[in-house]
Order: C-alpha cells, then structure tokens, then sequence
C-alpha cells in the first residue's frame, strides 16, 4: 500500500486551493482594501502547539494563485516536528495579499499539520514492531488527498484512495454475491490484478477468505487471542490488517498480535487543528 507522493499532487494542490479562495475571497476582499495597495509587508507564522507539519505546498499555493509577488520563506519542512512558538515560515509582499491569502493559507497548513500530528502520535506508539498502520476513508470531502498526504508526513500509511483502486468486500457484498469464495473470483474477473481485500468476522471466514485466494484480509473486531491464531492459520498467505476497536489502550496490544495493518479512522476523521498564528509588520 503505497503512500501518496508530493511530486505526484500538484494539481489535486492546485484544486484544492482554488476551491478554498473562491470560498473565501469570493469577488473580493473589501477589509484588505483599507490598506494602500501600494504597501509592503512582512509576516511570520508560528505554531502555539507542538505539532508534525504537513501541507507545506499547500500554503505555497494559496500565494501564488493570490498573489505571485509573495515570498514565502519555509523555515520548517513536511515531516518536520516543531515546537510552541516556533516560527514556521515567512511571507513578504504587498500587505493586502498577505492578508487576504492569510486564512486559505493557514486553514490548509493547520488541518493538515493536525493530521499528521495524530498520525505520528499513533506511529511512536508502535514504533518497536512491524505493523504498519493505515488511515481509511473517513475524510473530509475535497481533502482526502491530502489529508492521507499528511498520515504519511506523521509516519502512517495510505489504505486505498478510493473505491476505484482496490476491492474491500465487506458483509453485505458477501450476501449479494452469495458467499466469500463468490465475492473474490468475481472480483478477479472484474478488474484482474487490482488487490482483493476480505473483511472477515471470525475465524471460520477468515479460512474461506483464504481459501478463496484474498490478498488482504480484515479483521473486524476480533479479540486478541483470535487475532493471535489467525496469525498462525494464515502463515503469511495473505496479509491481516485488524480494525475496529483500536484505542490508545488496545493499539500495542493488537501489534504485538503480528498483524500486518492496523486500520485507524481517527487519523483523519477526528483531527485537532494545530493552533498557528500570523503577525504582520512593516
């Protein structure tokens, strides 16, 4: 499960950013006006929080659509971790632009660092073993890009982008195919080489998923000791990936199990924005 590179996100950037202006500027900024167009100045960014920041490009691109006389000079990179009061970039140009492309800016940067934030808090936690753990779906509409940009910054991985790159069969595609053996061989038929993942939710599925010829092979809420004998029965014929139930207080605990994913939808569905912050002067 490859993780999303920056190189390969200029245009989804470029979208996204245009979005958010049209959003925010609209026909204009009529507050920015009170200043003479005329009027240069210079700004820097800090965060109040410790915090692992992502969206670097993001912001670099509120300015150039807005306004390509803005500077924007990064004192931190992607990945990086900083800490309360630390300066994170400074911007110099007209005054007007530099305030109008204030909130775009920030809202990208303070998100995303957020998210990558929650995924390096997770990443620590597991750091002494294998497992590698993946973010999910649960997005922000418009930003799963780069929200799943950002688990990456934090040291997680990129579970599929969408419903179009990978097969997850759940429970109810099970039924309407009438059984896990039905489900997988058809989606070999459908879309050859694309991975086959299997939600399983007991061990007697899980020997049918492998049987059927799954790549992957969730575990929905199975308990330790099941997550521990699927480990055995599975001997490396398919990969495991645990999800539901993963708290702070059961993550190490699921693995240490030997699973190969962990699946965790809070790193990007119940984000705490970092708290940055811009002052102007002359």
């Amino acid at each position: 499960m490859p993780n999303l590179r920056l190189e390969a996100l200029t245009a989804e950037i470029d979208a996204n950013v245009r979005r958010a202006l049209l959003e925010d500027v609209g026909s204009g900024d009529i507050t920015a006006q009170l200043i003479p167009a005329e009027r240069l100045a210079k700004a820097t960014v800090i965060s109040r929080d410790a915090a692992v920041i992502a969206g670097t490009a993001w912001v670099d691109a509120v300015f150039r659509q807005l306004d390509p006389r803005v500077a924007v000079h990064w004192q931190v990179i992607d990945g990086d971790r900083v800490q309360p009061n630390q300066p994170l970039f400074r911007l110099e140009g007209p005054a007007r632009s530099l305030l109008t492309g204030e909130r775009s800016a920030l809202n990208f940067l303070q998100l995303l660092s957020g998210v990558a934030t929650r995924a390096r808090y997770y990443a620590d936690k597991v750091a002494d073993t294998q497992v590698k753990l993946l973010d999910t779906r649960k997005t922000l509409p418009g930003l799963r890009i780069a929200q799943k940009y950002a688990v990456a910054c934090g040291g997680c991985h990129n579970h599929r982008i969408g419903l179009y790159d990978a097969f997850l069969i759940k429970e109810n595609h099970i039924a309407a195919c009438g059984g896990i053996a039905n489900a997988i061989d058809a989606a070999h038929k459908i879309a050859p080489g694309k991975p086959v993942e299997v939600e399983v939710e007991n061990l007697d599925e899980l020997k049918q998923a492998l049987e059927g010829g799954a790549d992957i092979i969730m575990l929905d809420e199975l308990s330790l000791d099941d997550m521990r004998e699927a480990v055995r029965l599975t001997a490396g014929r398919a990969k495991l990936e645990a999800s539901g139930g993963v708290t702070d207080a059961t993550l190490l605990a699921i693995a240490e199990t030997g699973v190969d994913y962990i699946s965790i939808g809070t790193l990007t569905k119940d984000v705490k924005a970092v708290d940055l912050s811009m002052r102007l002067s002359a």
